[in-house]
């Protein structure tokens, strides 16, 4: 379900959509007939997927054919992220006709302004003045290596993911700029990093150690990162939430972001995964 009618109509909503595409682009990748076929061995699944992003020729039978095969040599079960624009339209249907099931329902969320869907040009500034909430915390740049190796140790990633992670944003076609919040004491408790490409500036990989929770970690380096982004001149910005994580989409709420478009992915069941 989109809280914006039309998103696939949306010309703003679908620069959204590419820069995402853009941001999670994985050296590991190939075009089959419309479709980007990404298989990073990390823990995101945008960079292990595919995006389904043309129509391509054949069907959708004969893709599958040759992008399965793909996974199996990858040692990675396949997935398709599903959007309001993926293509053909009726690839979601066609894949449920298939058994293939639905898993991380996602919202993109977006500033808006004045409660209109189409007025995020300079909602940025709008939120990064907002009254901030108390914090002891200092928000500050970090290197590709040290940001992943915390965000990966903090999510109990595999050394291969953290691997694939590292090499993933500091080769990214779209730079990737990771910030740690750190207590007085010098412990890294916060991340996140800003992806930014030309006005559109995304919020990337926002996380809290669980002990430190519920205390304005998040909200300040989303603040820094956003604030950074003014800077750079971005007008629009935009993140990637997990549709049942309430704590994460309240922090983002008072902020300012308010959901866009949903997502998904279809996977199929292992016994026909090629796994």
């Amino acid at each position: 379900m989109n809280e914006f009618d039309g998103a696939a109509g949306n010309s703003e909503l679908a620069r959204i959509e590419d820069a995402g595409i853009n941001a999670s682009a994985p050296r590991e990748q190939l075009w089959i007939d419309g479709w980007l076929v990404r298989f990073s061995p990390g823990k995101a699944k945008r960079a292990r997927c595919i995006q389904a992003v043309a129509a391509g020729r054949s069907s959708l039978e004969a893709k599958l054919d040759r992008c399965l095969p793909v996974y199996a040599q990858a040692g990675l079960q396949p997935y398709v992220r599903i959007t309001p624009f993926s293509q053909p339209a009726r690839l979601d249907v066609e894949l449920a006709q298939l058994g293939w099931e639905t898993v991380d329902d996602t919202r993109v969320m977006v500033l808006e302004r004045d409660g209109r869907a189409t007025a995020i040009a300079d909602s940025v500034t709008a939120a990064a003045t907002r009254d901030r909430p108390p914090t002891d915390v200092s928000v500050r740049p970090a290197s590709h290596g040290a940001f992943c190796a915390w965000v990966g140790t903090a999510r109990r990633s595999s050394e291969r993911e953290i691997r694939a992670h590292v090499e993933r944003v500091a080769a990214s076609p779209v730079p990737y700029r990771p910030w740690l919040a750190f207590t007085v004491d010098g412990e890294a408790v916060a991340g996140g990093q800003l992806v930014r490409e030309g006005d559109v500036a995304g919020l990337y990989d926002v996380y809290t150690v669980e002990s430190q929770r519920g205390r304005g970690r998040a909200e300040a380096v989303c603040r820094a990162l956003l604030e950074q982004a003014i800077a750079e001149g971005a007008r629009i910005a935009y993140l990637q939430v997990d549709a049942g994580n309430e704590a994460a989409r309240r922090i983002y709420r008072r902020l300012g972001f308010v959901d866009a478009y949903a997502y998904h992915y279809r996977t199929p069941p292992a016994a026909q995964s090629g796994d």
